[in-house]
């Protein structure tokens, strides 16, 4: 199954945040085997570096998503995309524009702590859990 993964779940797995690092961190030694079945939206890429560099400082942020990007790919996002989100009746434009990558990348689940938000996704949320349940 393909995945794309939320930026919250690689933030946690960033900066280590109790008690979602964990469950991050198995979900991606995971992915790790197996590379091409995850998939992160292009935006993610920019909030994340937004978010953990002022933590960790710009060079090993950027070493994290180099060490990333060799097994999860970025979701091959269009014009197209940006429609579909707008047209989302999501509580989020962001969680919509997530969406509209699980789409592109033809993804089964859309992995994240945020389900509530996700409720009215044609495409399934799953927490970390559950998604190294379903690849395990």
């Amino acid at each position: 199954m393909i995945l794309l993964i939320d930026t919250d779940v690689l933030i946690d797995l960033a900066l280590d945040r109790a008690p979602f690092a964990q469950p991050a961190a198995a979900l991606v030694d995971e992915l790790e085997k197996s590379p091409g079945t995850a998939f992160m939206a292009w935006h993610s890429v920019s909030n994340f570096y937004y978010l953990v560099s002022s933590a960790r400082g710009r060079k090993q942020t950027r070493g994290f998503l180099s060490d990333l990007a060799r097994f999860i790919e970025v979701a091959p996002t269009t014009t197209m995309s940006l429609r579909q989100a707008i047209k989302m009746e999501l509580p989020d434009f962001e969680d919509a524009l997530q969406v509209a990558a699980a789409l592109a990348c033809r993804a089964g689940a859309i992995v994240t702590r945020n389900l509530k938000d996700y409720r009215r996704s044609p495409i399934q949320a799953i927490g970390p859990p559950a998604a190294l349940k379903l690849i395990s």
